[in-house]
């Protein structure tokens, strides 16, 4: 089996800088596993890596959607696995860096994402119904069928949530049981999977400096240009934390001062999120900043130690 990286972690513990360093150390190339980094134009509010962050390092799953088209995990799994291959191909180490986990699992265990049936009529009904009666009642719909699924899937997250109760409506399972199956399976890759933390308190004090910044760097402008060229939050990449709550000041539903608010608050709640989804996960290996002494140099050293020691990856090793 051929080695793979993964490097994750809640939203702005600081996973693209030390993601950068460790593909310089291995001359490696970065797979970006993250659901807004995809579109163009959307640049500050996914907090996206800029060309001299990345200095020199490939990046790829970057700048390649418009923010019109769909992205989702099925399509994120097929661009992965051949950005993987492409790596593969120039005998350099793939290293997937970002904070989608769900993303992470598809790829790591190649879980099937086919479709069944071509019967789109079920999706169009509960579309039509979370637009009527909004996505705590569309929520409720999926936890009479699927309670696991519904601890799982945030309500706010409606095309996932629409996704589950048109799988069991199409199948007569839940889709937390096919996804348990998925789970278990084996990985192609000879993999670590790392989960960068750090205590709580400092990560909310990134999480809420960056949004700050966020703010300082022109995310409103951002924001509006996306909408002026048609953008709305119907579209996947308007639900995206940053734009929904920028969107909704511009369309008048609240000061800026509470949009910004909102958006630290869902955030943290994000981050929350991210943590519970890696614990769950299998062969996760935790990288804790705090038991490091928030040296992140001796974070690579252990990483770059266990690439030795794990996948034999001496001869790819730059850095000492």
């Amino acid at each position: 089996m051929k080695p793979l990286i993964i490097l994750t972690g809640p939203t702005a513990v600081g996973k693209t800088e030390l993601s950068i360093r460790l593909a310089k150390a291995l001359d490696g190339e970065i797979i970006s596993a993250d659901s807004m980094q995809v579109y163009r134009r959307m640049d500050i509010g996914s907090a996206k890596v800029t060309r001299e962050e990345m200095d020199g390092v490939p990046h790829h799953l970057i700048d390649v959607l418009e923010p019109q088209e769909e992205f989702n995990v099925a399509i994120f799994k097929n661009m992965a696995k051949k950005a993987v291959e492409e790596i593969y191909s120039r005998g350099k180490v793939p290293i997937v860096a970002g904070g989608t986990g769900f993303y992470i699992q598809a790829l790591l265990y190649d879980i099937d994402f086919t479709e069944n049936g071509e019967d789109k009529s079920i999706r169009k009904e509960l579309e039509d119904f979370a637009a009527e009666k909004g996505p705590q009642a569309l929520h409720q719909l999926l936890e009479a069928v699927d309670p696991q699924a519904a601890r799982e899937i945030h309500a706010n997250n409606v095309k996932r949530v629409i996704r589950a109760i048109e799988y069991f409506h199409q199948t007569g399972e839940p889709i937390s049981v096919h996804n348990e199956r998925e789970r278990c399976k084996s990985s192609p890759y000879n993999f670590l999977y790392y989960v960068l933390n750090t205590d709580r308190a400092i990560l909310y004090e990134r999480i809420d400096r960056r949004v700050d910044q966020m703010i300082q760097q022109g995310l409103v402008t951002e924001v509006e240009s996306l909408r002026k060229e048609g953008c709305t939050r119907g579209m996947v990449s308007m639900q995206g934390l940053g734009y929904k709550e920028i969107l909704a000041y511009l369309e008048g539903e609240c000061s800026l001062k509470e949009a910004v608010t909102v958006l630290k608050r869902d955030t943290r709640h994000f981050a929350k999120r991210q943590l519970t989804w890696f614990k769950r996960e299998r062969e996760v290996r935790w990288l804790n900043l705090p038991d490091f002494g928030n040296d992140r140099t001796l974070v690579l050293k252990a990483i770059l130690q266990d690439g030795k020691d794990i996948l034999g990856l001496e001869s790819k090793i730059t850095w000492n």
